[in-house]
């Protein structure tokens, strides 16, 4: 498959598949806070679409979404002096009340509306004269704050045109790279940084399809050699984006990814090479070469599960691993520790896998993987490969039986999505 169609495919996948849905949840929202404070039914006026999904950068899977809705001007006195819990409240309580199964709470900033795979966070603001907003902050007390979003959805609108559309793209893609490797990064500092890197050169001016292997692999390069810093300014507004999580390990990790298929070409083995940077979005073999590979097995079960055919994912928190390497009932060493020494992990070893840190908010559920790979997995057909629940304290116990590249991931899973995760390489020699 060439690289334009393998992209075009790429991109395809990514795009948001219930945008129906999230814009009739929007419209009832609009039109319960609209009942509320301007007695009408409308389910467009008076409120805007932020965040990704309002930038156009979302994709399949999306499920923190975002709408500020536009006080009248003339509440300004009834809210102004402490009344930022109190506006809160009252927002929460319209939207409530014209839907009472809906889960609707508020939390420090905004009202949450949760549904189904998704929530959207509702903001009630007040338009000022330079366009930006104030919103109200519970934090410490109560305050004020200012927030500009319609600048970043017209920098992003003015820049896609001048990058020939691609700063929507590369954003797209960033998240797929996120949310297959696990990169707590917000929505707002992906599309920054793509942004900024753009910005930064011209190589990228008027191509398309075909030179994005080359797109995707210059901006993990750039992403690796970005220095550790606490934020960076937004696009089009300035204000600060935060980083709570550093990216560049596994921005480097990328680009080596990227190297490899990019060298496989159009070959048979490029697809596999790209879902290893992009994930199962990315499209797999051709017919005629599946066909292939059919005939070609199959004394083994591919008994291997996906967590994306069970839950969206929408990586918005960082979780971390560790791997505790035991035998005889004696602790000898952290698998970390191993590889980084390059002292061989070998067989007949009890395996303790961990979820070291995880800053989801709770509740969440956590959900394991195991998948056994190489030669002697399939001579034993022990792929293995399911998707399980855990079985309590966030721990799973394994052992080393047998030789091979063996991979164990973890899921964390809040209101029916997968919002943090990570995975562990385990070679037995």
């Amino acid at each position: 498959m060439a690289v334009a169609e393998m992209f075009s495919d790429f991109l395809n996948n990514l795009r948001v598949d219930n945008a129906d849905t999230i814009s009739s949840r929007y419209g009832e929202i609009t039109s319960s806070l609209n009942k509320k404070f301007r007695d009408s039914e409308s389910k467009t006026n008076n409120s805007l679409q932020v965040g990704s999904y309002g930038r156009w950068t979302a994709i399949k899977g999306v499920s923190d979404l975002d709408m500020l809705y536009i006080m009248p001007a003339g509440q300004w006195d009834k809210y102004k002096s402490g009344g930022q819990s109190k506006l809160l409240t009252d927002a929460k309580d319209a939207i409530k009340a014209r839907y009472p199964k809906t889960e609707v709470r508020v939390d420090r900033l905004v009202v949450t509306a949760t549904y189904q795979n998704f929530h959207i966070e509702v903001q009630p603001v007040f338009e000022q004269e330079d366009g930006s907003f104030k919103y109200p902050d519970t934090y410490n007390g109560g305050r004020w704050s200012i927030t500009k979003p319609r600048e970043e959805i017209q920098a992003m609108k003015e820049f896609v045109e001048q990058k020939n559309k691609n700063l929507r793209r590369l954003c797209k893609m960033a998240r797929a790279w996120k949310n297959k490797h696990g990169v707590g990064i917000g929505g707002l500092l992906i599309d920054t940084l793509a942004h900024n890197f753009l910005n930064s050169t011209s190589d990228y001016d008027g191509k398309s399809y075909l030179y994005y292997d080359w797109m995707g692999r210059d901006f993990f390069k750039y992403l690796s050699d970005l220095p550790d810093q606490s934020h960076y300014k937004a696009l089009g507004s300035g204000q600060n984006v935060k980083v709570k999580n550093k990216f560049q390990r596994k921005a480097k990790k990328a680009y080596e990814l990227c190297l490899s298929a990019i060298e496989a070409g159009d070959s048979d083995s490029a697809n596999n090479k790209w879902k290893k940077v992009y994930g199962r979005p990315f499209p797999g073999k051709t017919q005629k070469v599946q066909e292939s590979a059919a005939k070609s097995q199959k004394a083994w079960r591919d008994t291997e599960q996906f967590i994306e055919d069970q839950y969206p994912v929408d990586i918005r928190y960082s979780m971390t691993l560790e791997c505790e390497v035991s035998q005889r009932g004696f602790r000898e060493h952290y698998l970390t520790h191993m590889l980084a020494k390059a002292i061989p992990l070998l067989a007949n070893k009890k395996l303790l896998f961990t979820v070291k840190y995880c800053s989801v908010p709770e509740p969440y559920l956590i959900k394991w993987k195991v998948l056994n790979r190489g030669a002697e997995a399939k001579r034993k057909d022990c792929i293995r490969g399911q998707i399980f629940s855990d079985e309590g304290y966030n721990k799973r116990k394994e052992s080393t039986d047998f030789r091979g590249e063996h991979v164990v991931e973890c899921y964390a899973i809040k209101n029916g999505v997968v919002v943090a995760k990570d995975r562990i390489d385990v070679p037995i020699q």
